[in-house]
């Protein structure tokens, strides 16, 4: 019988030396740097050589593959249990009560950008797997902690890696929550674009122009729309009633012959776009209300005839839901319409691990179409599902709830986590139940009695799986 936790106390003070270090990288994307061999840019290339290079010195074997990613690796055996971790990072952002980068430690937490996402859970996974060489225990298969360096960008990183490099039997990665996120569901990011337009025909109302959103994975906050016309006497009265039937916050200003609206709504994360008020939906909802010119009412009509007041697909008449990954969801991120550019709608659907995702594709396409919109595909995930009953899973479990003394359970997620990167991968942790969501915040920080926690349960974790 092993002591995890013990094995893991007795390393602190180096685990917590070693992560201060790597904290201290400022590896954010930075395209002004990029060179072969740092296709994301220097403080990247730096922080993967270092971390290869400690590696090296703790006796694993390295490998670095152009800049893109790198791994480290022990054990013998033909199989390969993988753990896929990250050590890029958002950029700081302001507000922040200490340097960003200084890794510092205070009433029981590290602070730090990547304190919590990844850099923190990555030493987590690192020091289990030297605590295993340390002890000298035989394994059967070979473990490799797979190093990505391009995770909060376009997960260039890991596309390039398996190009190259063997897919792992099965692994976790350490970057999300306890106990298991065993799905995932599809992410299907795309827009509607008007292929042709003629923004002066026809109505008495022309739209100048509509702008509401930035991302497609945020419920949009603020939408504004430019209209002039002769039939808009009302316009403010009408808009200050639509306001307060809904709760919403707004105000039209006039200059010249043009009203300016804007109307303020609720953000939210796309993947549950129904807490939030679509700022942007609810602009055209109101708009719909005038007789628009030609294009500026094909745009309006779009927007309500299968967006306004829904975010399950239900007016497009693909709604789902199953057992494993829960329904399917819909958020329009981005809405924008201009006489030069015409109209685009910027659309985030996550779905179900059993839908039939080309059936949808065929309705998004012919309801574009109805209204002159192409779709154009921007980023397509397919789900990620682990069967319950996977040796990966219940070796896991077992090992979480030996180590926490509390019941394991299964999560499933609307959004995205590096696992699905793996053919047979869960996330993992490092963040336990309960605990403050501060990645990609101000202040981020880890709390160091529940990395050393962690760092036990993915010791043994490992050596359950390559034993």
């Amino acid at each position: 019988m092993i002591d995890w936790k013990n094995e893991v106390e007795k390393r602190k003070d180096e685990f917590l030396k070693d992560l201060q270090v790597l904290l201290r990288f400022e590896s954010i994307l930075d395209p002004e740097t990029v060179k072969e061999g740092a296709p994301f840019g220097e403080g990247i290339q730096r922080t993967l050589s270092h971390l290869l290079e400690k590696g090296e010195a703790d006796g694993f074997t390295s490998k670095n593959l152009d800049g893109y990613a790198g791994h480290l690796e022990f054990g013998e055996g033909e199989e390969l249990i993988g753990i896929l971790c990250h050590i890029d990072v958002v950029p700081a952002g302001d507000g922040w009560s200490s340097d960003p980068f200084a890794a510092e430690i205070r009433d029981g937490r590290i602070y730090a950008r990547g304190a919590i996402d990844d850099k923190g859970p990555t030493m987590a996974a690192y020091y289990a797997m030297k605590i295993i060489k340390d002890l000298g225990l035989e394994l059967n298969r070979r473990v490799r902690m797979i190093i990505g360096t391009d995770e909060e960008s376009n997960w260039n990183c890991v596309k390039h890696y398996f190009k190259h490099e063997e897919m792992p039997t099965m692994g976790f990665a350490p970057d999300a929550s306890f106990p298991i996120i065993y799905a995932e569901k599809g992410l299907f990011d795309c827009e509607w674009k008007q292929k042709e337009w003629n923004a002066t025909e026809g109505g008495d109302v022309h739209l100048v122009s509509f702008d509401s959103g930035r991302r497609l994975n945020m419920v949009p906050d603020y939408a504004e729309a430019v209209l002039e016309g002769t039939d808009l006497e009302l316009l403010e009265e009408e808009f200050n009633s639509f306001l307060s039937d809904r709760e919403l916050n707004g105000s039209v200003q006039k200059e010249n012959e043009q009203y300016k609206m804007v109307m303020e709504g609720v953000s939210y994360h796309g993947s549950k776009p129904e807490k939030g008020k679509n700022a942007g939906l609810f602009l055209a909802s109101f708009l719909s209300r005038y007789q628009l010119d030609g294009q500026g009412e094909k745009f309006v009509r779009l927007a309500n005839g299968y967006l306004t007041d829904d975010t399950d697909g239900t007016k497009l008449g693909i709604k789902d839901s199953d057992d494993i990954t829960g329904p399917l969801t819909m958020n329009t991120g981005i809405m924008s319409y201009t006489e030069k550019e015409g109209g685009r709608f910027g659309l985030n659907l996550r779905y179900p691990v059993s839908h039939d995702f080309g059936k949808s594709l065929g309705v998004l396409k012919e309801a574009g179409e109805k209204f002159g919109y192409e779709l154009i595909e921007i980023e397509h995930l397919t789900p990620h599902h682990v069967p319950k009953d996977h040796d990966l899973i219940k070796k896991l479990m077992d090992v979480y709830e030996q180590q926490t003394g509390e019941d394991g359970y299964l999560i499933s997620i609307g959004g995205g986590t590096y696992a699905r990167s793996l053919d047979a991968g869960v996330a993992f942790g490092a963040q336990f139940p309960g605990a403050e969501e501060i990645a990609h915040q101000k202040d981020e920080y880890a709390d160091i009695d529940s990395l050393m926690k962690a760092t036990a349960i993915y010791a043994q974790a490992i050596y359950e799986l390559a034993k």
